[in-house]
């Protein structure tokens, strides 16, 4: 693996942002046209098939990080912006950190999802 620069480091923060805006557009959409509890099983199943797609493109395309890197920080990405924007800026509440399957499930999902996807490929090549 090379050595990150700004150039690598800021390619691998987009492809987590695309992961979080990915599934914000799924929450806004979802609530808008369905309940928060069928909203938030779209978003459970959908969070990890964006994450594996991101991810594959990212492993393909860039593979600038092992899996676990990778991983660790998409899942800080999508906690960052989700404390700083919908939190902080949006909703004004944390509330959204006490429910399991609307946040916590979600990022376990997002993690594993590109940690298996990178593994996958590694193993392959």
């Amino acid at each position: 693996m090379e050595d990150l620069d700004l150039k690598k480091i800021a390619i691998l923060i987009i492809h987590g942002i695309i992961i979080w805006v990915l599934c914000g557009m799924i929450m806004y959409i979802g609530m808008s046209i369905t309940t928060i509890e069928i909203t938030l099983i779209i978003h459970a199943i959908l969070a990890p098939t964006f994450a594996c797609i991101i991810s594959f493109i990212y492993f393909k395309k860039f593979n600038y990080t092992t899996p676990l890197i990778t991983a660790i920080t998409f899942v800080a990405i999508a906690i960052l912006l989700d404390i700083f924007i919908v939190s902080l800026l949006i909703e004004q509440s944390f509330v959204m950190f006490t429910s399991f399957l609307g946040t916590w499930l979600v990022f376990i999902l997002i993690f594993a999802a590109t940690f298996l996807t990178g593994f996958c490929l590694e193993k392959k090549e």
